[in-house]
């Protein structure tokens, strides 16, 4: 199996996705997000790519539990490092995903090292889990485009999948 990488998303292509489907994580200036990078794994989703973005964790991830749309990840010492949100995961092909560089050099300043020892942390713990991370995106992918009336609650905390893949292929004719 291959291992994960993480990648960053093109943010005119995010932005993009956001216009038509509010599930989208946002990275608008008017949302005060415009410094937020859409950063995530990338898994194969049947034909299809998909970017799982990891986000940084908040309080209340302390109090959820794991679900099908949701995963914690931990550091080496089990402290809460970032979260999967499998239902904002967007399709991607090569020219909207950028492999993030987390080789530390002499030259990175001191924030520079930490965040790319974090998130080294942050792929050894999704490398480590890969199959469960693919199994769930897969999942949650046939749920939410098969049975949607059947899981409404949860198809309604997803992002629009099929919808967004038509803004993909629309790109990529263009």
């Amino acid at each position: 199996m291959t291992k994960l990488h993480l990648y960053r998303m093109d943010m005119k292509y995010v932005r993009d996705l956001a216009k038509v489907d509010d599930n989208v994580m946002s990275v608008s200036p008017q949302a005060g997000k415009a410094t937020r990078p859409f950063v995530g794994i990338i898994v194969v989703n049947g034909e299809r790519q998909y970017c799982v973005p990891l986000s940084s964790p908040k309080p209340k991830h302390d109090r959820m539990k794991n679900g099908r749309d949701f995963t914690k990840v931990f550091d080496p010492k089990g402290r809460l490092i970032a979260v999967l949100n499998f239902n904002n995961m967007v399709p991607v092909d090569q020219s909207v995903a950028h492999k993030v560089d987390l080789r530390v050099s002499p030259m990175d300043d001191s924030p520079t090292r930490a965040f790319k020892l974090l998130m080294g942390n942050q792929i050894d713990w999704c490398n480590a889990h890969r199959s469960e991370i693919i199994r769930k995106a897969n999942r949650l992918y046939d749920i939410v485009t098969t049975h949607p009336e059947k899981y409404r609650g949860l198809t309604k905390r997803c992002c629009d999948f099929k919808r967004l893949e038509r803004v993909l292929d629309s790109r990529l004719q263009n």
